[in-house]
């Protein structure tokens, strides 16, 4: 997400108190985390697991538990809880709107918003859109035109991210956004959670039936089908073209190539070549996975 205001590395080591590393006159323009980070753009780490990948990120400025030689380029502020200051930032660039005081909603000519439609601050929708009774459109959602959001479905609530700690689950604020593109079409009772920094997107075209769950950050291609009870959870690319039939689950961090066909009922947990079939929990292709299930009541003719 991008600050209203961008500040300096040395502005934020004042506000703050933490200890600076580096070039103070940095300049921070966003804040992301570190699966969409970008040159400009502040995050945070605070476990030695991470320290590799999120020193070596396109990050401009990095929030972090402890001291650590500087690498060149970059800035450290070294705080013990960068988490809550990473997520103070957020909240302090998208507070909740509970009010009047925001953005009016943008509509364009020949869309219909049915009784009970709520449309949140900043929202913007194209023209000869349908959103159907009872949807939520989230403050600072965008779409495009002939977008059809079937009743009860909603989009950009906030992304299921919870930071773990000796209190409990903290509730991480979601920064980013939703874009639904030209021609999408969404049954009743969907939900797309809005990018933790960044924006879900549906590509134009795309067709999710009823009860179809998006999580954040996902990029879904173009002429996408997806059947009832699909479930996608966060940073998930699925590539154009592809059909996801009913219940199938993909896990966090899955890329499907194009013309990807995932099988009802199918779980997938990495990364798969596009213009195949695949079945199963796990999954594989599904060619073998027939073979195999017939291999198996072989066995148990024989038995």
């Amino acid at each position: 997400m991008k600050l209203q205001t961008p500040t300096t590395a040395a502005s934020l080591a004042d506000q703050f108190g933490a200890e600076l590393l580096g070039d103070g006159a940095q300049v921070i323009s966003g804040l992301n985390e570190i699966h969409h980070v970008e040159s400009g753009d502040l995050c945070f780490v605070d476990h030695p697991r991470y320290y590799a990948a999120t020193l070596a990120s396109a990050a401009s400025v990095i929030l972090i538990d402890q001291p650590h030689p500087c690498p060149p380029g970059k800035t450290l502020l070294v705080h013990p809880q960068p988490f809550a200051v990473y997520n103070g930032l957020v909240w302090g660039q998208r507070p909740r709107d509970e009010g009047e005081d925001g953005d009016a909603p943008r509509v364009g000519t020949g869309t219909y918003v049915a009784p009970g439609a709520h449309l949140g601050s900043g929202v913007v929708i194209g023209e000869h859109c349908h959103i159907g009774p009872n949807a939520v459109i989230g403050d600072g959602c965008t779409m495009g035109d002939r977008v059809v959001v079937s009743g009860g479905t909603v989009v950009g609530g906030e992304a299921f991210y919870f930071k773990r700690s000796g209190d409990g689950l903290i509730p991480w604020r979601s920064g980013g956004s939703v874009h639904l593109e030209d021609d999408v079409f969404l049954g009743p009772c969907c939900t797309i959670s809005r990018g933790v920094s960044s924006t879900t997107v549906i590509g134009a075209g795309s067709k999710l039936d009823a009860q179809v769950q998006i999580g954040h950050d996902c990029k879904v291609g173009r002429h996408v089908q997806m059947a009832a009870q699909v479930g996608v959870a966060g940073n998930c690319t699925i590539g154009d073209w592809s059909i996801l039939q009913g219940q199938a689950g993909i896990a966090q961090n899955v890329s499907l190539g194009e013309r990807t066909v995932i099988m009802a009922q199918s779980g997938v947990g990495r990364d798969l070549e596009g213009g195949k079939s695949w079945f199963g929990s796990p999954v594989q292709e599904a060619r073998k996975a027939f073979r195999d299930l017939v291999q198996l009541r072989k066995l148990g003719d024989k038995a």
